[in-house]
């Protein structure tokens, strides 16, 4: 027990107030106009969206244990906000009815308070730099999760099957036992999650939630629409396709994606004024289909072991250099991290929702409330320091749990929110370099092949200008 247990003060300066205050300057920009709950429905929906948030903030380890802080914190903010008396089923069904509606004002919302506060840090070269990225979080194994988004095709049916029990009686050899994990593995309900990260902050920016089948490229795709036309996108080799790139360019933002084997890549096709690094993509598809090519540049870089190619589709230098692109692919890792946070020390590695919908609405609402612990932990730096800093995730968690649990007592000095999470930052000292340790890995990748790069036949070269011909009479661009 700790010594507040003993003596605890209640009264003004609470952790309580300090979650409220928190909760209102992440809220301030929120619009609810198009959110009318029922009329007999006792709750309003500032108290739903608080309690939904300290659900997600909470380090309970059950869902119900979770719904019982968020209730009291709820209540805290007065009777009208939150009912009396309610059961974690019918907030859950509450939760789930609005989730979508809900998200769509939170997100715009807190994409304002971040270039609002941070105008310094939002752009990097000019451009709001995003990374993209794919990850699966691992789900419980009810009929409905694997309904929903097990992928249809899923381990070794019949015959197969059976030869793979005979073959679990005899010695194994390490080959079999590799493919013997990936189909246990394979039969595991996943969700499949598609973020933007915005890698100068830190924080998450939209998502995307499917099956564990779905393309991570077409989650990005979708994300497009919602895009800032000064965005530039970045993005390892999964990311690659001429209809991608054509959406992507034809909505304003701008990308630096790498590629590997899986691209073929012309240059001297004679469609523009070339120089140093000017490549063309026009797959044969797209060329039977008389559509333009894409004229990009290539970026090619060594990190000491490998050289990393790097395309994109801002071609003139003087706008953004080598260097800087190297940069922005260098920082294109911290979303990686944040999966890490996200899902080990945020403790999302496998929801605990039983139904589908619960499951994407645990998701939506996890992530949503690690954005908004990191945003206004954030914000807290930017008015103390003048700029964002690097956030230590597990001491922002542990703040904001122990607000939550001794929400009623009186901070100590030094203790208060606001107070750790200025502390909360990660520490100074140099890491050393962990190359050359031999950790037993999971994954046995191949080094990245270079693309296939081909000079353009006289054939192409006539057929692209014939085509460029076109769209300048259609008024395109070239």
């Amino acid at each position: 027990m700790s010594h507040r247990d003993k003596d605890c003060r209640t009264g003004s300066g609470t952790y309580a107030q300090d979650l409220v205050a928190a909760t209102d300057r992440l809220l301030s920009e929120v619009d609810w106009k198009n959110i009318e709950f029922r009329k007999d429905c006792k709750w309003t929906v500032r108290g739903l969206v608080t309690a939904a948030l300290v659900w997600a903030w909470s380090s309970k380890t059950t869902l119900k244990g979770r719904f019982a802080q968020a209730l009291r914190l709820a209540r805290g903010l007065g009777r009208r906000f939150a009912p009396a008396e309610t059961s974690y089923q019918a907030f859950i069904k509450l939760l789930v009815r609005w989730t979508s509606e809900l998200r769509e004002c939170l997100v715009p919302a807190f994409q304002f308070l971040m270039e609002r506060e941070f105008l310094g840090q939002f752009r990097l070269a000019g451009y709001i730099v995003l990374a993209g990225d794919g990850s699966k979080i691992k789900l419980a194994r009810t009929q409905s999760n694997e309904k929903r988004y097990s992928a249809k095709t899923r381990g070794k049916k019949g015959k197969k099957r059976r030869k793979v029990d005979r073959a679990r009686r005899r010695a194994r050899s390490r080959k079999s036992q590799l493919q013997q994990a990936k189909d246990k593995k394979a039969d595991s309900p996943q969700m499949a999650l598609t973020l933007l990260y915005h890698v100068m902050l830190r924080l998450p920016w939209d998502w995307r939630l499917g099956p564990s089948d779905v393309s991570e490229r077409e989650h990005l795709r979708a994300m497009i629409p919602h895009l800032p036309p000064d965005a530039l996108v970045v993005a390892d080799c999964g990311f690659v396709g001429y209809d991608f790139w054509s959406d992507l360019l034809a909505s304003g933002p701008q990308f630096v994606i790498r590629v590997g084997g899986n691209v073929r890549l012309l240059k001297k096709l004679g469609v523009v004024r070339e120089s140093h690094g000017t490549i063309y993509l026009w797959p044969d598809s797209a060329a039977k289909r008389e559509q333009k090519p894409l004229v990009l540049r290539l970026v090619v870089l060594h990190d000491g072991c490998q050289p990393w190619y790097l395309v994109t589709s801002v071609r003139d230098p003087q706008r953004l250099s080598d260097r800087q692109v190297a940069e922005i692919y260098k920082r294109r890792w911290r979303i990686e991290l944040f999966f890490r946070h996200f899902k080990q020390t945020f403790g999302r590695t496998k929801l605990r929702s039983h139904k589908a919908e619960h499951a994407e609405c645990e998701a939506e609402w996890s992530l949503l409330g690690l954005w908004a612990m990191l945003l206004h932990g954030q914000i807290q730096h930017q008015r103390a320091n003048g700029k964002a800093s690097g956030l230590s995730v597990a001491r922002v968690l542990h703040a904001f749990g122990q607000a939550i649990d001794e929400y009623k007592c009186r901070p100590e000095t030094g203790e208060s929110l606001t107070e750790q999470l200025l502390a909360a930052v990660v520490d100074p000292y140099c890491r050393r370099n962990k190359s050359s340790r031999n950790f037993p890995r999971k994954k046995y990748e191949s080094q990245a092949k270079p693309p296939d790069i081909a000079n353009a036949t006289r054939s192409q070269r006539q057929l692209a200008q014939q085509v460029t011909l076109r769209s300048t009479k259609k008024g395109l661009p070239a």
